[in-house]
């Protein structure tokens, strides 16, 4: 274990009042709520390109069927409330590093030198894995899930020609989705896998910390399991499929945390015994 060592460079500023942080909370909440604003509202001027994008999974899988790319709006507001939905997972995809900078410029004032340089990858590598998240969403797990979906489409068949058969027809079964639902279930993928790929850096933050350890993160796997577990049969539609996908990257993401938490406590042991200052328990 570290032996104990006074800290030798000094905190930057000051200690403020309770009344000063919260005043510089508000602050920074204020600007993270502007730039989502700002954002939405450039993603609601080009709401049609973005949809076409985030349409493409589907139309690729219709296709592939040789099915028209089609979908239907419900309700008489439901084109408006869709260009809403687009807004706002564009505007928070825009904003994330702006929320990202506010939030380091909040907690920046009360870390060492030496802490704000270990930071500062952290806050590089947030949003990195959240577009990481978001792409792989896109580009593997919705095309995917949607070939999966509409794989129990059925044409209108009948049976063979037999003169003894009677002609009976089967009722058929035709995807026409509403644009308002594939919307809000694409969002839910991509937002999904996007969070999860912070896990791993929110986890090597908070053994850099010393809050967590890469002992007590291994001792708790079965627990992560069922929370995972939760979180997936929560988050993406009643299949099987999708929550199996979202576990599996999930705790994948978990097990590379700790991997990384792990790493970090070697280099850290060892750069502690070539300054002298580590204690064998």
């Amino acid at each position: 274990m570290p032996a104990q060592k006074p800290r030798s460079d000094d905190l930057e500023d000051s200690s403020a009042p309770l009344i000063e942080h919260l005043r510089e909370l508000r602050t920074r909440l204020i600007w993270s709520v502007l730039a989502f604003v700002a954002a939405m509202v450039i993603c609601y001027a080009v709401w049609n390109p973005i949809y076409n994008f985030l349409t493409r999974p589907i139309c690729h899988a219709l296709e592939e069927r040789g099915q028209e790319c089609g979908l239907i709006l419900l309700k008489l507001q439901e084109g408006f409330f869709v260009a809403i939905q687009i807004s706002f997972l564009g505007g928070f995809v825009l904003a994330f590093p702006v929320i990202a900078y506010q939030l380091w410029r909040f907690i920046a004032p009360g870390l060492y030198r030496s802490e704000k340089a270990a930071f500062v990858p952290f806050l590089i590598a947030s949003p990195v894995m959240f577009f990481l998240g978001a792409a792989f969403a896109y580009y593997i797990i919705l095309p995917m899930a949607y070939d999966f979906f509409l794989g129990f489409q059925q044409g209108p068949l009948r049976l063979p020609d037999d003169p003894d058969a009677v002609s009976a027809p089967m009722a058929g079964i035709v995807f026409q989705g509403s644009v308002s639902e594939y919307l809000a279930l694409t969002n839910k993928f991509i937002l999904a896998f996007g969070l999860s790929f912070q896990l791993p850096v929110a986890m090597t933050l908070m053994g850099r910390a010393g809050l967590v350890s890469a002992d007590s993160l291994a001792s708790v796997r079965r627990y992560a399991m069922v929370v995972i577990l939760i979180i997936a049969a929560i988050v993406t539609p009643p299949d099987i499929m999708s929550q199996a996908v979202l576990f599996t990257v999930i705790y994948g993401m978990y097990e590379i945390s700790i991997w990384l938490v792990r790493r970090m406590e070697r280099r850290r042991e060892a750069r502690l015994r070539a300054e002298g200052l580590w204690v064998d328990d």
